[in-house]
């Protein structure tokens, strides 16, 4: 369950799937709950290697003293020149299998899986811990109402009977408000999305937000797409809807009927949904408006006792995204029969609470989130599921327990030299670029000179104490949590934005930059091999975290983020000229990747991934730049070669390293609709084949699969 408030507008850099809003629109740890149902709750992310296949725990374990460049990954059957990718990972791709219980394995889910060990064991003695700290206390009662499937099973559905009882109770168009309203403030996702965030185009202040939501598949085109998989889906779907349904007590035929309505109200929101190409263009997706003038949109829809159901007492100008989806929102609110708002909000409710509840229903969830969706083959154990849900719900209680353990203050110092290194290799870069004017260089070196840079843990800590955690009913906790974050999110509505709040727990294995506040952050989580090693060779970092830093720069820079300026205002701070000359490389961007195949027959959306890919090919480089100045200072390390590569091969090893992953062609088929990374493969070898310098690096010559032609490289950054 995740809640729908919206705050941040986020870049992040690892394979992560978006929710059916604006892509990055959320902080990452808070997606609102559709479609991507459980992909917060149980994330598939990406780690390791030698072992046959089994326990994901024993497969990172055993590679977790694993050398930073290690060349039993390589495959020597290919050269460099061929598929770099593959040469510096086939090694490891022909050995390792992923596990059941993932949809995907690699470097990211090698890190993931030893955190959340680490997570587990300080979790474990939260509970068997009577301690005074409110935070060991909340940690230690979350875990074990997770952990306590014994009374889990035995209460099934009763701690929601309140819920659906409200439901049941609705008598007219008013009370279907008030109850969705109600449910909002649950973290149960219905009809449209509606929080706090900041303004666009003033960024000290907090405004109400209001966008496109109430699917329950991942994405708006799984519900108008023609081809026979998506209707195959569609019937899954419907199946799936119907079976849980009818574990809630509703006779089959009537629970296959409701699931037909269902689909029927959920395809005619998705009609009127922007794409997730449409939703990467801040400028369209602005729309402020006074409450008035949004009740105009919606004339049927009384946004006064919708404010008055989620508690804002003074709602203020209102960021409305999408207006033409709130128009056709109008007309399924009107058109809809009660008894059939009765089975959509009924659906939603306990899609939202599965995962909490008895395991018919979480395995009836596994089976179409997961196994359908996604090509999951086994669930994850209980305690990965209970820990993945705290780190989501009361994240920064558990993370403050983790930083105290796991973080040493020498990483952040490390961290903070290679971000200061790369903010000069960029600055350097943008000095020296050919088709950007002094005027809009000017502009750019101020705006990089004002990132704010976020390392390890937030400097002020979520304040938990009004949150009743307790070892009562697990979902319970979970709702309530839900309640906390959504209240929270209301309460910064019409006041000054608060610049130190983090957008990710510590422990989260990624990375982000965040254009509205300038920002970019690197959790704790992610500080760690193979990212980040503490006694490696600079190469070796510069290649992995360094790339890493890099990418979050550069989506300062990218096709949106370039839109912000130095204070994190959409305003558009470049001249004409330099504007046109940035539009035709990112179109070669676009191009690119386009001609790119994740599965056959399936190209990479070049217009949906174009924001990442251009923080891939800038951070490479940057991050490449940035290692020559650290060589400059240590020539002696300039010619001395490791396990017989120069600095300038091991920095494009690593970098290849953190991208290896193998992936079931169910989950590529959902990113490639969904989301907004490119797959590994093309990670690595788009942007290599765009450098020169990876070129020189492994002596390739012109014409060699791994170089784009002179006339086709892309070059911004």
């Amino acid at each position: 369950m995740k809640s729908l408030f919206v705050s941040l507008l986020t870049f992040a850099i690892a394979l992560g799937l978006q929710a059916q809003t604006e892509p990055d629109k959320t902080p990452p740890t808070k997606k609102p709950k559709v479609g991507d149902t459980k992909a917060a709750k149980n994330p598939a992310p990406m780690p390791s290697s030698g072992s046959k296949g089994g326990d994901a725990t024993a497969q990172a374990k055993a590679d977790e003293n694993a050398k930073p460049i290690d060349q039993t990954n390589f495959d020597t059957s290919v050269k460099p020149s061929g598929d770099f990718f593959q040469y510096a990972n086939g090694g490891w791709i022909k050995r390792a299998q992923i596990p059941p219980d993932q949809t995907r394995w690699g470097s990211f889910n090698m890190l993931i899986e030893r955190n959340n060990d680490a997570l587990h064991q300080i979790a474990e003695k939260a509970a068997k811990t009577k301690s005074t700290d409110p935070t060991v206390q909340k940690v230690g009662d979350y875990y074990a109402s997770g952990m306590d499937e014994k009374t889990i099973e035995a209460m099934k559905t009763k701690p929601l009977q309140d819920e659906l009882a409200k439901i049941d109770g609705m008598k007219d168009r008013n009370d279907v408000l008030k109850e969705i309203a109600h449910l909002h403030l649950i973290g149960v996702n219905v009809l449209f999305n509606f929080g706090s965030g900041q303004d666009d185009k003033d960024s000290t202040r907090e405004i109400a937000q209001a966008l496109q939501g109430g699917l329950g598949m991942p994405d708006r085109d799984y519900y108008t797409k023609t081809d026979d998989a998506s209707k195959k889906l569609r019937d899954e779907y419907e199946a799936h809807v119907t079976k849980m349904l009818s574990l809630l007590g509703e006779p089959a035929a009537k629970a296959g009927e409701d699931a037909k309505k269902i689909m029927g109200l959920e395809t005619s929101l998705a009609q009127a949904s922007r794409t997730r190409v449409e939703l990467r263009d801040p400028q369209k997706n602005y729309n402020k408006m006074a409450q008035d003038e949004f009740q105009k949109l919606t004339p049927d829809w009384n946004w006064g006792d919708y404010f008055t159901g989620i508690g804002l007492t003074n709602p203020g100008d209102i960021d409305v995204h999408q207006p033409d989806f709130f128009k056709a929102m109008n007309t399924a609110f009107t058109s809809t029969p009660i008894d059939g708002w009765k089975t959509y909000l009924r659906w939603h409710l306990i899609n939202a609470a599965a995962s909490a509840l008895s395991n018919d229903f979480v395995n009836e969830d596994f089976n179409f989130s997961e196994k359908t969706l996604r090509g999951t083959q086994q669930i994850k154990p209980r305690w990965k599921r209970v820990i993945s849900s705290e780190n989501g719900e009361i994240g920064e209680a558990l993370g403050k327990l983790y930083v105290d353990q796991y973080f040493p203050p020498a990483a952040k110092a490390r961290a903070l030299e290679l971000i200061n290194n790369l903010k000069e290799a960029l600055a350097d870069r943008i000095k020296s670029l050919e088709w950007m004017d002094e005027t809009t260089k000017q502009k750019a070196l101020e705006k990089l000179a004002a990132f704010q840079v976020k390392i390890g843990y937030p400097e002020k800590w979520r304040d938990y104490s009004t949150l009743m955690i307790d070892r009562g009913p697990f979902v319970l906790n979970e709702l309530r949590s839900e309640t906390f974050e959504a209240k929270r999110e209301l309460n910064k509505i019409g006041k000054p934005v608060d610049r130190t709040e983090w957008g990710m727990t510590p422990p989260t294995v990624n990375a982000y930059y965040n254009p509205k506040m300038n920002e970019i952050v690197f959790p704790a989580g992610i500080l760690q091999p193979p990212f980040f090693f503490a006694n490696a060779d600079d190469a070796v970092n510069y290649g992995g975290i360094g790339c890493v830093i890099g990418h979050e720069m550069t989506h300062g820079f990218d096709d949106q983020g370039r839109q912000y300026d130095k204070v994190g205002n959409l305003t558009d701070w470049w001249t004409k000229e330099s504007a046109d000359a940035y539009e035709k490389r990112r179109q070669a961007v676009v191009d690119q990747y386009n001609e790119y195949e994740g599965l056959p027959g399936l190209h990479v959306n070049g217009e949906l991934t174009q924001g990442e890919n251009i923080a891939d090919i800038g951070g490479v480089k940057i991050a490449y730049a940035a290692l020559q100045k650290a060589l400059d200072k240590h020539p002696e390390q300039r010619n001395q070669k490791i396990d017989g590569f120069t600095p300038e091969q091991r920095f494009f090893l690593a970098f290849a390293g953190i991208w290896r992953s193998k992936i079931r062609d169910e989950e590529q088929k959902l990113r490639l609709n969904t989301d907004p990374h490119s797959p590994g493969h093309f990670r690595v070898n788009g942007p290599l084949s765009d450098l020169p310098e990876f070129q020189k690096a492994f002596n390739i010559p012109d014409g060699s699969p791994m170089v784009r032609a002179a006339d086709k490289r892309v070059n911004i950054w």
